[in-house]
């Protein structure tokens, strides 16, 4: 009996969780297996990341994406229907070929995207396992530690502060469900101050709490005083994790903090970074400076050594090639992981498998414009990432992938791995050292 091929494909506009357009594709294949993809979208964005197809015009503010659907249904549709499934590569290249562009803006970033995951998530259909085992093959699989924001700022929150993500993450943790409760004491903690202050505004985009703080380091102080109110030791307990986000501020390096209303050179930006790392416990930053400031990546991660996991979002975008170059220049030893950054699964895929090659920490990334889609969940466990970030602690979009990662866990019981903090790369070369 031959194995399956793609029969149809179909396309989509729904809805995401900002409530704005977005593609879906569904994939049927001839035995009867059929596999979504949805496309996420973010706010503060890269500008070599993969191009979002987008009407333009009046209608629902330019952010249509009837064309995008279009494409899918007139070009990549006949190209693929017949094909193999399975060749989840070649299906890729063949996505990256039609579109003909370096950055994916004829068809669409988002409309590849969506269809690289339908195509997935159709071949663990046929195979009838779950995605994370499909990817996993025979190996182990490794369920990621949570990096999980407790308020938002930047580009998610009215820029209420210039730091994006003033995230924790559970030192302590055993397992991902003991990584969750400990989030949950302190997500709750955090909003019975701000409440009790006067400082809550709602929630930002991706569920964090929407701060009136009145600078950057009052995000940091409050931080430690939920750790502390929900009974437990900062530092031990709960370690802070932080995006900067410096692209939505920084240019030519030099940076703007608006909330402060005053200006920093890379120079002095580091310094107040450096200074931050001195008196609170952050084990990560995120994207300290700008994308174009390769310097200033480069003087910062050598000042801070393995000790702080120095992430490249906006700076890597997802880019194998981009991963190496920051590994032979030392810009960072972090890699986040956005499919729809790369455009394609494959591109993706390579850019974790070369972030490992390199030693650097590899965490798979929701977007801030999410939907219900958990693909990424099953991708971080069957890439063996290590480590997973999808946002904070309330929202569905968000909880959908954090109880996606329990029920993972679950399944695998007493073959679960718990990456921990291990994940991140001081821990894991000094474990390396050790042996």
């Amino acid at each position: 009996m031959s194995d399956p091929v793609i029969q149809s494909l179909r396309a989509r506009r729904i809805w995401d969780s900002r409530g704005r357009p977005t593609v879906e594709a569904e994939m049927a294949l001839s035995d009867g297996a059929v596999g979504r993809g949805m496309a996420p979208a973010g706010a503060s964005r890269g500008t070599r990341e993969a191009v979002e197809k987008r009407d333009g015009g009046s209608r629902l503010g330019g952010l249509d994406v009837q064309d995008a659907l279009k494409g899918i249904r007139a070009e990549i549709a006949p190209a693929l229907i017949g094909g193999d499934p399975f060749d989840q590569a070649g299906l890729d290249r063949r996505l990256v070929a039609l579109d003909g562009t370096p950055t994916l803006a004829r068809l669409g970033g988002n409309a590849l995207t969506a269809v690289s995951l339908a195509a997935l998530q159709a071949a663990a259909a046929s195979r009838k396992v779950p995605l994370w085992r499909y990817l996993a093959g025979d190996g182990p699989a490794l369920i990621p530690l949570p990096e999980i924001q407790i308020f938002g700022g930047g580009a998610h929150a009215g820029r209420r502060t210039d730091v994006q993500d003033f995230m924790i993450v559970a030192p302590k943790a055993k397992s991902f469900a003991e990584a969750l409760e400990t989030t949950a004491e302190i997500y709750h903690a955090a909003g019975a101050i701000m409440a009790e202050r006067g400082l809550a505004q709602g929630v930002a985009d991706e569920g964090g709490w929407w701060p009136a703080f009145s600078s950057n380091e009052q995000a940091l102080d409050t931080l430690m005083l939920a750790i502390e109110r929900a009974g437990l030791s900062p530092g031990e307990d709960a370690a802070i994790s932080l995006d900067v986000a410096a692209s939505e501020f920084g240019r030519g390096g030099r940076y703007r903090l608006g909330l402060e209303k005053r200006e920093l050179d890379r120079d002095g930006l580091a310094e107040m970074l450096i200074d931050w790392c001195a008196r609170y416990p952050i084990v990560s930053i995120e994207d300290p400076f700008a994308e174009d400031d390769n310097e200033g990546f480069r003087r910062f991660t050598a000042a801070v050594g393995d000790r702080i996991q120095v992430i490249g979002d906006d700076l890597l975008v997802t880019s194998a090639g981009r991963v190496r170059e920051a590994a032979r220049e030392r810009t960072a030893n972090a890699v986040l992981i956005k499919v729809n950054q790369a455009g394609t699964v494959s591109d993706a895929r390579a850019a974790c498998e070369e972030g490992r090659r390199s030693g650097f920490g590899t965490i798979v990334s929701a977007r801030s414009g999410e939907t219900e889609d958990t693909s990424i969940v099953h991708l971080a466990v069957g890439w063996g990432a290590g480590q997973l970030k999808v946002g904070s602690f309330s929202r569905s979009e968000r909880m959908a992938k954090w109880n996606e990662a329990l029920r993972i866990e679950e399944t695998l019981g007493h073959k679960a791995r718990f990456a921990g903090m291990d994940a991140l790369p001081a821990r894991r070369r000094s474990s390396k050292r050790a042996l």
